[in-house]
């Protein structure tokens, strides 16, 4: 229990890293990046498929060395580290790759060495005459990045992710996408926000599903939430609000301890003012959503197709957590409900626990780094609701399942939520 509590704190403690933003631009007979990233990361050798924290990699002492130095000395690094870094990227015109020459590096200063030092990075390419299209990408180990074409109609812009490339863009334009197509494109963006990234967000939906054992109760707690959050999604999306990550994400965690205390002591029934409670926190969430949209920004010409799209996939990410949750509880759920005990399903119950959710790791190992690390977690927790039922459907009582099953899951909500609370403001 206390390597599940370890491991969901763990993963959701670690900062994730943020993907770079490139604009392309043809400027004459050469085309042109400038590229604004974390350098440090790139210089240092780290891999960061997959990472969320750049201290758990190995070259984490040659990373703060190099966030520590001067910006002419890390861009003198940076040049250094170009001819490496360089056959990372690959820039391809009509079929034909391209040699990469560095033009610039420009550097912060060194600041509040805690946070992230984004440099830039300008680099271009000699076109050949007659230059049609192009074609962009780079090596998964530099993670993800977001490339926008500038200084053309109907540019191209998109979130480039594991090495993935552009495919053909024309250099005179005409690639954006449109609004249909980047509203089907945000979804994806949004339930990947939920599951298996935002462990927060799922641990505070679990918060709501495990005080209301009935349908009613839960559709009250979940509307008032999605109205929230969609609320301060949209109005922060706008530019109308902008409040520091280092407020929101504490508050976040702060609403996740409230509401699994709240369910520690409530008696199983719904608080009159307990939909308020989740509506106000659900503004806290909008405000969390908010920022990872402003990490790659939403195009102009589909703004409202993308935020209803990466909405959509946020509240389609919700129920699959809640879904799941209900498919591994509703046994435990029926047998409290008339007080019966039942064997055989305890013991199909703990064999899941102590079977299948293991052998799952395999497969999940196969996905890569970056999904096995975000849904270890989740199988962790998943086994040990499915243990928590398994000993409810033992017991022969009506009201185990609250005992048994929903007390102690948000017992360890809590204390996962206070742990957040604690390394987001102090640590």
């Amino acid at each position: 229990m206390l390597l599940a509590i370890w491991c969901l704190a763990g993963a959701a403690a670690a900062h994730e890293v943020i993907p770079a933003i490139a604009d392309m631009e043809r400027q004459d007979d050469r085309l042109v990046f400038s590229v604004d990233a974390n350098l440090e990361s790139f210089v240092a050798g780290i891999d960061l498929e997959g990472l969320e924290d750049t201290n758990a990699a190995p070259e984490a002492e040659r990373y703060d060395a190099l966030r520590e130095m001067e910006p002419e000395a890390f861009a003198e690094e940076v040049r250094g580290a170009w001819t490496t870094l360089s056959d990372q990227i690959s820039v391809t015109v009509d079929g034909a790759p391209l040699p990469l020459t560095l033009d610039g590096v420009e550097v912060p200063q060194v600041g509040d060495t805690e946070l992230l030092r984004t440099s830039t990075l300008t680099f271009s390419a000699d076109l050949p005459e007659g230059a049609q299209t192009v074609e962009f990408a780079w090596d998964s180990s530099l993670g993800d990045i977001v490339l926008r074409q500038q200084g053309v109609e109907a540019p191209y812009d998109a979130l480039l992710q594991g090495g993935e490339g552009t495919g053909p863009v024309q250099l005179a334009g005409g690639d954006q996408a449109g609004p249909w197509e980047t509203f089907f494109a945000y979804i994806p963006v949004g339930i990947d926000h939920i599951v298996p990234l935002g462990l927060d967000h799922i641990l505070f939906v679990l918060g709501l599903f495990f005080l209301a054992q009935r349908m009613g109760p839960l559709l009250w707690q979940v509307s008032a939430f999605t109205l929230a959050h969609t609320i301060t999604l949209a109005i922060a999306a706008l530019g109308y609000v902008s409040i520091p990550g280092s407020v929101v994400e504490p508050l976040i965690a702060l609403s996740i301890v409230y509401v699994a205390v709240e369910n520690i002591f409530s008696t199983g029934r719904l608080n009159p003012w307990r939909p308020v409670v989740v509506f106000c926190f659900g503004l806290l969430h909008g405000l969390g959503f908010a920022s990872v949209l402003a990490e790659f920004g939403l195009p102009d010409n589909a703004f409202i197709p993308a935020l209803i799209g990466f909405n959509i996939g946020v509240e389609v990410g919700q129920l699959m957590v809640i879904a799941v949750a209900y498919l591994i509880v509703v046994w435990a759920m029926r047998n409290s409900a008339i007080g019966i005990s039942n064997k055989v399903m305890a013991a199909f119950y703990l064999a899941v626990a102590v079977v299948v959710v293991p052998a799952l790791f395999v497969p999940v190992a196969a996905l890569g780094a970056e999904m096995s690390a975000a849904l270890a977690p989740l199988l962790v927790a998943a086994a040990i609701l499915l243990g928590f039922s398994a000993a409810s459907s033992a017991v022969e009582e009506q009201g185990s399942y609250a005992r048994i099953v929903a007390m102690p899951a948000s017992v360890l909500i809590a204390i996962v939520g206070a742990y957040w609370v604690v390394e987001r403001v102090f640590l």
